[in-house]
């Protein structure tokens, strides 16, 4: 079994990609930088968490 996220994680993540979709990709690093110019995290961990989510449905959404 994964990893379960919460549902901050999950909700954050769907609202950016709802919002700036064209902006992400399926590499962590650029979602990363990406997120950062539209929400203010208070965490690197949170901020790598939403990052790592929005990677991994991208990936997966193909």
């Amino acid at each position: 079994m994964g990893r379960v996220r919460t549902g901050f994680v999950k909700r954050q993540g769907e609202e950016l990609l709802q919002a700036h979709r064209a902006s992400f990709t399926t590499k962590f690093e650029d979602n990363k930088k990406n997120m950062m110019e539209f929400v203010e995290v208070p965490t690197k961990k949170l901020r790598n968490l939403i990052a790592g989510y929005l990677t991994k449905k991208l990936k997966y959404a193909e």
